[in-house]
Formats: C-alpha cells, structure tokens, sequence
C-alpha cells in the first residue's frame, strides 16, 4: 500500500514485485455438455487490477469461482504465487491436492460477492474480526485493531456496533470489503459487487474501490458490468466470449479503439 492510506506498515497487504501472481494453463471448465471455459489461458501479475467484461454466460465468474476452489477445473491448472491451486506434485507426479494445501494457497485470496454474506448474529466489528482470529491465529485486539483502520477506510468507523440488518445494502457491501481485506490477501476477486444493491447505492460503493485500487498495491480480479469503473481502476481488460479471452489490453485500448468485432457489438450494447 501507499503511504496515501491510513493503514500503518505492520497492517498492509504483502508487498508486490510485479510477479505472475495468477496463472491458469488450459483451464476446462464443464457443466454436463456445456463447456463454460475452453482451455483458458490468461495470468495476472501481482499489484495489478484486471477486469473481465463479456456478456452473461461467457465464464467470468466461474474464474473467480475457480480460484476460490468452489468449482474445480476439469482440465488444466491453476497456480497462486507459484503454488498450484487444486493440484499438488508428489513423487514427480501432479496429483489433485488435499484440503490442507488447498486452504493454505487459498489464503492469500479475498473475494467480495454479489451477495454480502455477513453473519447476521455478529456485529460488523466481529464479522470482520472473526476469520482473522480463527483462520490467522490473530489476537482479538490485533484482530479488532486491523478492522477498525479498515472500518475507516471504508467510510464506517461509526458502524462497529451495529449488526448488518441494521445497515443498508451498500454499507454492508463496504462491510464485506474491509472484512475481506482484513485477511491480507495478495489478490482481491471482485464478483459484480454492486449488482445487488440500489441504483442510488452504487456511487458509495465504487468510490471505495477506486479508492481502494488507486492508493494500494492490492492486486485485483474483477467481473463488473460497469464499464465506467472498468475504465477507471483497470491495468488490463480482458473480454470473453465463450469460455476464452477473445481480445485484451489496457482499458483506453479496448473501450476506444476495440480490434474485435465481438467486443465492439458487446461495448455497444452496453454503453
């Protein structure tokens, strides 16, 4: 992070070299016949914010679902800061990997959803507290220290108290991503976070993560129909259209001067 932010050296995410951070190599992906992703190839190095676009349905959430290990791919690997994924070598040979690996490589992944997903029974500061306790072995003060700076970063430092029914949908989305911060995860996966909320509650929420995106080092993977805020926080943007990366490049490429006729009939309808 940014000496911009409020969050002291000890409370910023790793630091970042510019390395790959994500790899996936051939990835398929399959429901029944259908196959959403189609020996997909794309990386994303670490401190950059990578956006995909492409109509509903090309597979772009199935690539965060991915890297979350909801789904697992049906071919391929995937690799987080060098380790694989879903796979593990032993004697020489890559073999599908145990939950204990998988949940280690998993850590240094946060992910914001469409849907909130706050525990209604805690208040906002325990929702954020509580993986960093129990996942990271964090003290409870070190622990409610970390959400209060971020609490303040997203604009809720009053809120701790409060329970998420008490909130409205966008500040329990801000909730959402303070707590996902507070693991200090390498890369943050952003799934069409503001497609559940209000029309007049988007603004706040995307004002966070420009925030966010412009005075951190954070990497970012996001999935957004919002091509205004695609534009504003992307390094590279990525469009799909059935299950590959048909053309990618920096934002002022593919919005202004787009190679593919499928991205320009796309950008068409959709700005």
């Amino acid at each position: 992070m940014s000496a911009d932010t409020n969050l002291t050296k000890e409370q910023q995410n790793p630091a970042v070299d510019g390395s790959e951070l994500i790899r996936f190599d051939k990835v398929v992906k399959r429901f029944g016949s259908n196959t959403v992703l189609d020996e997909l190839d794309f990386s994303v190095a670490s401190g950059k914010h990578v956006t995909l676009i492409g109509p509903s349905g090309s597979g772009k959430t199935t690539i965060l679902r991915l890297l979350m290990t909801l789904l697992k791919p049906d071919e391929g690997t995937i690799k987080v800061g060098g380790e694989y994924l879903t796979h593990e070598e032993r004697n020489g040979k890559l073999v599908p990997a145990g939950e204990k690996h998988i949940r280690e490589v998993r850590k240094n992944i946060g992910m914001v959803f469409q849907q909130f997903n706050l525990f209604p029974n805690m208040k906002v500061l325990r929702n954020i507290t509580e993986a960093p306790v129990t996942v990271l072995g964090l003290s409870k003060d070190e622990a409610e220290q970390r959400a209060r700076d971020l609490l303040d970063l997203v604009g809720l430092g009053d809120r701790c108290d409060a329970y998420p029914t008490q909130l409205s949908g966008g500040q329990q989305q801000r909730v959402a991503i303070a707590r996902a911060l507070a693991m200090r995860p390498q890369v943050l996966l952003l799934d069409e976070v503001t497609s559940a909320l209000d029309p007049e509650l988007v603004a706040g929420v995307l004002d966070v993560l420009r925030d966010i995106a412009h005075t951190t080092d954070i990497t970012m993977l996001c999935v957004t129909h919002e091509m205004n805020f695609a534009r504003d926080i992307s390094d590279q943007v990525l469009m799909f259209d059935s299950g590959r990366v048909i053309e990618s490049g920096p934002p002022e490429k593919i919005f202004t001067a787009p190679e593919h006729d499928r991205t320009r009939e796309f950008l068409s309808a959709v700005l």
